[in-house]
C-alpha cells in the first residue's frame, strides 16, 4: 500500500464506504432518468439510521438508461479505494426485479465461503440492500412498474484490487463493494478483522483443515517455503489481531494451526498481549529480563536488554538460533497464551528472523 501513512493530528474525519458510493450513484442515475435532469448530489440513508449527502461526480442519462459516479471519500482512513471513482450504470427493463451485474473493476466471486454465491458480482449483502432499498423507494414513489439492471463499476478497480487480498478469497478481476454501516471510521480495526474472518471462512469452504497464520506479506513470504503443499487459501494474515484470529479458528473446523511470528510481535504475545499494535501495547522489558533469568542467563543481560530501544534488537543480546534457550522460553510463553484459546487445535509456532531464518518451538 505504498508504505506507512502518518496519522493526522487532531480529530480524524469519517468517510463513506464503496457501498455508500455505489448507492449514491445508483440513486442519482435513476433520479436523472425519472426527472430528466442532471444530478449533482443525493441523500443516502445508511444502515446506522443516518443520512449522508453525497456529491455526484458524473451523470449522463436517456429516457431508460443512465450512468452516474461518485468519488469515494474514506476520510482520514488510509483506504486503497480512497479517491476512487465508483459508479452505477442502470438500465430499465420490463422485468419487475433488480439485477446486479459486475461492471468494470468490480470482482466476481469464484470460491465458496463468502456471503455470496459463486458467480455473483462481489457486491456484499449490505450494499446490495442499500441499493435495492433506494431503487425500490424511487420506483414506488413515482409509481413505476419496471425492473432495473444495476451494473456497479470502479474505475481502475482491477488495478486497485491487486493491493488487497481479494484474489486469495476468490474475488477475481476487481474489488468488492463493501460496507456494513455505510461509513468508514479512520484506522478502525473492524474491516481488517472482517477480512481475517472472511479468509478463514473461504479456507474452510475450500476444504482446508490446516492454517498457517502470519502477520503479513513479509512473514508469509518466508514461512510459505515450509509449506509448499498448502493452498493459497490456507494462509491468513492476522496483522495485529492475533486474538481475534484465534477466536475465529477456535469456533471453526480447523484441526491444525501454524503461527509464523516475528520477534517484535512475539515478545508481546509472550506477555499475553494478543493485540500487538504499537498504539495498544508495547514490549515489557522487565518481563523479558525475568524470562531470560528464568532459563539460566546471568544478570549481565539486564542492562543489555534495558538499553534496547526496540524488541527486534534482542538478537544483539541473544544469538538468533534454535538452540538459544531464550528463544525457546519466549516461544513457550507464546504457545501457552495461544493454546488457552485454541486448546483443542494442534499448534506449531515458528519465530521468523529478519532475513527469513526460522526457530521452531520445541514443545516442552
Amino acid at each position: 500500500m505504498g508504505g506507512l501513512r502518518k496519522i493526522p493530528n487532531g480529530p480524524l474525519r469519517d468517510g463513506f464506504t464503496t457501498g455508500t458510493s455505489a448507492t449514491a450513484a445508483a440513486k442519482a442515475a435513476l433520479v436523472s432518468i425519472i426527472e430528466q435532469t442532471q444530478q449533482t448530489k443525493v441523500k443516502v440513508h445508511l444502515p446506522i439510521d443516518k443520512v449522508l449527502e453525497i456529491p455526484i461526480h458524473t451523470n449522463r442519462f436517456t429516457l431508460d438508461w443512465a450512468i452516474s459516479s461518485v468519488i469515494k471519500d474514506a476520510g482520514d482512513d488510509p483506504d486503497v479505494t480512497n479517491g476512487a471513482e465508483v459508479g452505477c450504470e442502470i438500465q430499465l427493463t420490463d422485468h419487475k426485479d433488480i439485477k446486479f451485474v459486475a461492471g468494470e473493476g468490480v470482482g466476481t466471486v469464484t470460491l465458496p465461503g463468502l456471503q455470496l454465491d459463486v458467480g455473483e458480482p462481489a457486491i456484499n449483502p449490505v450494499p446490495r440492500q442499500m441499493i435495492q432499498a433506494a431503487i425500490q423507494k424511487l420506483l414506488h414513489n413515482f409509481d413505476l412498474e419496471c425492473g432495473v439492471i444495476v451494473s456497479v463499476f470502479v474505475i481502475d478497480g482491477k488495478k486497485l484490487a491487486k493491493k488487497t487480498l481479494n484474489e486469495r478469497v476468490g474475488v477475481m478481476n476487481g474489488l468488492s463493494i463493501l460496507g456494513t454501516s455505510g461509513i468508514v471510521k479512520p484506522y478502525s480495526s473492524s474491516s481488517y478483522i472482517a477480512s481475517i474472518e472472511q479468509g478463514i471462512d473461504v479456507s474452510i469452504a475450500t476444504g482446508a483443515t490446516e492454517l498457517v497464520i502470519n502477520s503479513g506479506s513479509r512473514s508469509e513470504k518466508y514461512i510459505k517455503t515450509l509449506f509448499p503443499n498448502l493452498t493459497e487459501q490456507s494462509f491468513v494474515h492476522y496483522g495485529n489481531w492475533i486474538g481475534e484470529t484465534l477466536v475465529k479458528i477456535k469456533n471453526s473446523k480447523i484441526k491444525k494451526v501454524t503461527i509464523g511470528i516475528m520477534l517484535g510481535k512475539a515478545v508481546k504475545l509472550a506477555y499475553g498481549r494478543t493485540d500487538t499494535h504499537s498504539c495498544v501495547s508495547s514490549w515489557n522489558k522487565e518481563f523479558i529480563i525475568e524470562l531470560a533469568l528464568g532459563c539460566g542467563y546471568n544478570e549481565s543481560v539486564n542492562n543489555q536488554i534495558l538499553e534496547l530501544n526496540m524488541a527486534g534488537r534482542l538478537i544483539e543480546v541473544f544469538q538468533f538460533k534454535e538452540t538459544e534457550r531464550f528463544y525457546q522460553a519466549l516461544l513457550h510463553a507464546c504457545y501457552k497464551h495461544t493454546k488457552v484459546v485454541i486448546n483443542k487445535t494442534e499448534l506449531n509456532i515458528y519465530l521468523i528472523g529478519k532475513n527469513g531464518e526460522f526457530i521452531k518451538y520445541k514443545k516442552q
